[in-house]
């Protein structure tokens, strides 16, 4: 197998670097990761400015770009085969419910399946100091060995969530949808020393819907969530409805 291995914490992250070292068990790893950390950067490309590649060692690459820029950088450019499989991770933090829109860790997974290439999102459901990357990274060697085994349906990719918690609390995985918060956005404005206006963009501490079935609630019961995604996201419900407005 050729592996490709990115994430969004960027490439000295500790997640990408268990993750890494884990996924060796099934073949050759590559890695090419963002520079520095690029959390929330969803799915976007560079498009207006060069960007730069820097080998920091054999087989590991850091790009001054996205995390889907990585992507696209190793599969087109870096690596001498397309890979066999993507993983992207393991992300310092959780990666559920609609949080997955702005997550660079499940946009890169979501950039190799649009290629045509299986694909895995993985991260740690705390945003604490954690010991357990090692304990996650198992956890996504045995994921990956399914989707190696049994191949994903097609315009799907998985977006794996893995408590924090040691490998004997662990309970076992289960197949998920994506849940529901309730988020209230918020923005900070204070004064520079110089009498300037700044933002920072925050929000007040999220509600989660703790409804059974979702990722949510597995993660509460420190059961390892996983959750096919896919990209189409016409609301198919609605399209008998709006068929019917006068337009």
């Amino acid at each position: 197998m050729n592996i490709m291995v990115t994430n969004d914490d960027g490439i000295h992250a500790a997640g990408i670097r268990a993750l890494a070292e884990a996924m060796a068990q099934l073949g050759t790893v590559t890695v090419v990761a963002p520079d520095r950390e690029r959390s929330a950067a969803g799915h976007s490309l560079t498009l207006h400015s060069p960007l730069r590649v820097f080998e920091l060692h054999k087989g590991w690459y850091a790009v001054d770009g996205t995390p889907t820029d990585c992507v696209n950088m190793g599969i087109h450019n870096m690596l001498p085969v397309t890979p066999d499989l993507v993983v992207s991770g393991i992300n310092h933090g959780a990666n559920l419910g609609d949080d997955v829109t702005y997550s660079g860790t499940v946009a890169a997974a979501m950039e190799a399946n649009l290629m045509g290439i299986p694909a895995i999102a993985f991260s740690l459901a705390t945003f604490e100091p954690s010991l357990h990357f090692a304990a996650a990274a198992e956890i996504a060697v045995q994921v990956a060995r399914q989707v190696i085994a049994n191949g994903l349906p097609p315009d799907t990719f998985l977006n794996v969530n893995i408590p924090d918690c040691p490998p004997g609390s662990m309970l076992p995985p289960l197949i998920t949808r994506q849940g529901k918060r309730s988020f209230i956005g918020k923005i900070v404005d204070k004064t520079d020393p110089r009498g300037r206006k700044y933002f920072w963009v925050g929000s007040e501490e999220p509600n989660h819907n703790d409804e059974p079935g979702t990722d949510f609630h597995a993660i509460n019961r420190r059961h390892v969530s996983i959750t096919p995604l896919h990209l189409d996201l016409t609301n198919h419900k609605t399209l008998p409805i709006l068929a019917k407005w006068q337009f």
